[in-house]
């Protein structure tokens, strides 16, 4: 079943090459951050890895809510491993994770990744149990 976190509404910056913003290797190394502060329950620092639409939607109480009760696999992983990270035209990144969540059960994750004061930030969510048909 999918679950589709609407956080944001869509902040593009154009892509240049050879100008911040344009590694995908570096969006998909700041989600792995954000996991592994998830992991030692530091949520003040998983939610310096979040964009301002969600800055703006959930402060960091609810933001804390919203994961764990949302997206229990995220906010207790005990395994991840990203599987693929690209930019889009848009200028955004898409992050495409693995999740072993502490509860035993594993989810395949989709990350929208923004460009944002200087570093990748999470925009969106999208969690799903099985195969999709198509996520990039």
């Amino acid at each position: 079943m999918r679950r589709l976190l609407l956080l944001v509404m869509l902040l593009a910056s154009p892509v240049a090459s050879a100008q911040p913003g344009t590694d995908a290797g570096a969006a998909a190394e700041s989600v792995v951050k954000q996991l592994e502060a998830f992991r030692r329950g530091d949520f003040d620092a998983a939610y310096t890895f979040a964009a301002a639409a969600i800055k703006e939607r959930f402060d960091r109480r609810e933001f804390e809510r919203m994961v764990t009760d949302g997206y229990p696999e995220i906010a207790r992983s005990t395994l991840a491993s990203v599987a693929r990270a690209e930019l889009a035209s848009n200028g955004n990144a898409y992050v495409h994770v693995r999740v072993q969540g502490a509860n035993g059960n594993s989810v395949e994750a989709l990350y929208e990744m923004v460009w944002e004061d200087d570093a990748w930030k999470v925009n969106a969510v999208v969690t799903w149990s099985g195969q999709p048909q198509r996520i990039m």
